[in-house]
């Protein structure tokens, strides 16, 4: 799942002259054949692996702040002073070494043994149960055994596999790219060793709050202190598309169906335009597929890029043999062709639908927990039921710089959102106030967008999409809501940056 990024720089282990790492720089080299960063933070000397341990991208490429160091593709951070993952996508932490100072040189050399497991702590909570296997769940699970509970923690998901690298699915999985052993966000030993009783397959029949239980289909009751809810959320199926041929594209099964689709098919049919159905479009092209693309709008993420971007990703996938149907809606699909609005049809194989998702409240409803457009939360991401708690595509959240409810269906959003959900549970106060985030791969083009623009006045382009090398800024009313960015990887990283503080900043006046 990682990518080498080879060794280049300076040799630390030779030694380095002290003057040539100035307060608050950052070197990039190695020690042997390991890529190490070398950072200074006061009169601190930290040394930690030169890659990422989410994707392997190059860390000097990123961007550190203070004694932290962000990931440039997917936003990962890391503590410079332990090699912790602070924050999601990125689970595993990174290598240390041991830094000498001498009189006028700096020396790495010696590797300091990886982050030993934390010690079990008394938090007043015995037992935990999550519902749902996917970004939210894993990565609250994760969390909690990293801050130390030691309590009883169950993970309940319907779903057949573990937890998965849910946004390979749609890319290098999908394509052909991404081997099996890629997929699974970790081993099976991972939940042995780290005692959560992951539950595959299971349903959940009801949650009853006020005796805090959970009903599953089959089997006891389980009793919990505290309880995550990660339901996530169902892709929408469409009337007219019930038949045998026709996919959505949402867990690991889904895409080993399409793939096995695929592998004896020659065209099929896309209903829907925004990322997921986009870049399904890509992989399946890949595959040597026909691809017809059909959405109803007249550009393809035009509603959330802006026409300029959304003409440029249009004629990327027509470059690669994607066909676009614009400005129209399919109505049905008997198996061999898929009736579009005006008359028109498609031939098709297969069919995959990638029309959006609904988030999983019924569970919340039953129970008569406050729902919405999701499960609504608090800033510490608890329902309006104590002791419960939820995260990811199902959790409508407070956001700290508009006051508005959103419910983002970002993967590194949930993941974020259920490590601090994990905090929380054990009786923190850490607020949810990281800034959305997410990326999307179109062919050799990887476009990354922070912040939330549900609507603008104003975009503000630098850069050109010609020279393939811009951010936008989405703004209304003249304040800046959102970037999205091709081929600048850290000035995106800024961008964020620079949104979380103020989302932190607008937190602590809001407080009483």
């Amino acid at each position: 799942m990682s990518a080498s990024t080879g060794v280049s720089g300076p040799d630390f282990g030779a030694g380095l002259a002290l003057d040539m790492i100035a307060e608050g720089a950052t070197i990039a080299g190695h020690v042997g054949d390991e890529a190490v960063l070398l950072s200074r933070y006061g009169d601190d000397f930290f040394a930690v692996s030169g890659s990422c341990t989410h994707y392997g991208a190059r860390l000097a490429d990123g961007l550190v702040d203070g004694d932290r160091v962000h990931c440039p593709w997917h936003h990962a951070c890391f503590s410079l002073r332990t090699g912790e993952a602070l924050t999601a996508p990125a689970f595993d932490a990174l290598r240390r070494w041991r830094v000498h100072v001498g009189a006028d040189r700096v020396f790495v050399r010696e590797l300091i043994d990886g982050p030993s497991k934390p010690a079990p702590r008394e938090h007043g909570v015995r037992r935990i149960a999550i519902i749902g296997g996917g970004a939210a769940g894993f990565a609250a699970a994760e969390m909690l055994r990293r801050q130390g509970f030691a309590g009883e923690l169950t993970l309940l998901s319907d779903d057949v596999n573990p937890p998965c690298d849910r946004p390979n699915l749609s890319k290098d999985y999908l394509a052909g790219d991404a081997p099996p052993e890629w997929i699974p966000l970790k081993s099976t030993e991972f939940y042995r060793d780290n005692g959560i009783d992951l539950r595959l397959g299971t349903a959940i029949t009801r949650i009853a709050p006020q005796q805090r239980q959970i009903v599953p289909a089959s089997g006891d009751a389980l009793a919990y202190d505290a309880l995550l809810l990660a339901t996530g959320a169902s892709p929408i199926r469409l009337k007219g598309f019930d038949h045998p041929n026709v996919y959505v594209l949402r867990t690991l099964r889904d895409a080993d169906a399409v793939i096995a689709a695929a592998a004896q098919a020659r065209r099929v049919v896309v209903i829907g335009a925004g990322f997921i159905g986009l870049e399904t479009a890509a992989s399946l092209r890949k595959r040597g597929l026909q691809v017809d693309v059909v959405t109803p709008d007249a550009l393809p993420l035009a509603r959330v890029l802006g026409d300029d971007i959304a003409r440029f990703v249009r004629s990327t996938h027509e470059e690669h043999g994607v066909r676009f149907q614009l400005g129209l809606t399919a109505e049905g699909f008997d198996g061999k062709r898929v009736r579009l609005t005006g008359g028109h049809s498609l031939d098709a194989d297969l069919v995959v639908l990638g029309v959006g998702v609904r988030p999983n409240t019924d569970l919340a409803a039953k129970a008569g927990l406050a729902v919405s457009d999701g499960v609504e939360v608090d800033r510490f991401l608890q329902t309006s039921m104590p002791g419960v708690f939820a995260a990811g595509d199902v959790a409508s959240f407070p956001d700290a710089l508009s006051g508005a409810r959103l419910r983002i269906e970002h993967w590194a959003v949930a993941q974020r959102q259920g490590q601090v959900a994990a905090v929380n549970m054990l009786g923190g106060s850490e607020s949810y106030d990281a800034t959305p985030f997410f990326w999307s791969a179109h062919y050799d083009h990887i476009l990354r967008y922070v912040g939330h623009a549900p609507k603008w006045d104003k975009i503000e382009m630098d850069g050109s999409i010609a020279s393939r090398e811009f951010t936008a800024r989405y703004s209304l009313e003249g304040r800046l809501l959102a970037a999205a960015s091709l081929n600048r990887d850290r000035e995106n990283l800024e961008i964020e940056r620079t949104f979380d503080k103020g989302r932190h900043e607008a937190r602590v006046r809001a407080a009483p």
